[in-house]
């Protein structure tokens, strides 16, 4: 009869996996909660161990080129532009670990506040609907915080800083004498502003030129620095935050 299922078709049923039951008794739901806590905790930490890796090779290149620029009068100061474009490309590769850290973050968060905090100490009745922002994370994960926003972020925390020593000697490199060429009196004498200029000249690029590009450069590190969204759900639950 059609409704008859053949031998064959039995034993390959019986192969087929079946998917994992879903937790039926309340131990069975802590078990799988305490796990995925701990899945969670550790995608979070690996993240941020790469955003420390990216903000400790950005350190690197500060000090490294730093001790190669202001070393000896020869060397160029365009070592401490070109420092300047090596840290711009370690904060866009951080901004994207940090979006990555971001989500796994918001997750762990939601679970901690709605979840462990309300065993711990119970302020009052569970919100039911606490897991809903995790499970529809689960089912389609997105980014919580744009490019920009997290450029700013990482921007404001500690790239402006550097960005900030960087300026500090590059100023100083091409308006010191004994910095431009070997010192020939006892002591160090500022240059006039014509020949600051002059020394700030980077090949066939005017000095002038250059230190209106810097200018810009700088201008634009100062707006994104201070152009950051304290929006952020987690900046509204205490002070310990990337």
């Amino acid at each position: 009869m059609p409704g008859d299922m053949s031998p064959s078709s039995l034993s390959i049923d019986a192969k087929r996996p079946l998917s994992p039951a879903l937790p039926a008794t309340p131990m069975e739901t802590i078990n799988t909660m305490v796990h995925y806590y701990r899945g969670e905790l550790g995608r979070m930490a690996g993240w941020r161990d790469r955003i420390d890796r990216t903000t400790n090779w950005a350190i690197t290149v500060v000090a490294a080129l730093l001790s190669v620029s202001l070393s000896t009068p020869t060397s160029h100061h365009g070592v401490l532009l070109f420092a300047m474009l090596l840290v711009t490309l370690l904060l866009m590769i951080e901004a994207r670990r940090y979006r990555f850290f971001d989500v796994y973050r918001a997750r762990v968060r939601q679970l901690e506040r709605f979840y462990f905090a309300e065993i711990l100490s119970p302020r009052g009745q569970l919100s039911l609907d606490w897991a809903a922002p995790i499970a529809k994370s689960l089912r389609s994960p997105e980014f919580l915080i744009s490019y920009r926003d997290a450029a700013c972020r990482r921007l404001r925390r500690n790239y402006c800083w550097m960005y900030l020593i960087l300026l500090l000697a590059w100023a100083l490199k091409i308006s010191s004498s004994t910095l431009q060429r070997p010192a020939t009196a006892g002591r160090d004498i500022t240059l006039a502003f014509e020949h600051v200029v002059a020394n700030a000249a980077l090949g066939p690029v005017p000095g002038g030129v250059v230190i209106g590009l810097v200018a810009v450069f700088y201008a634009v590190i100062i707006y994104f620095s201070l152009k950051v969204d304290m929006s952020d759900s987690e900046l509204a639950h205490g002070s310990v935050h990337v």
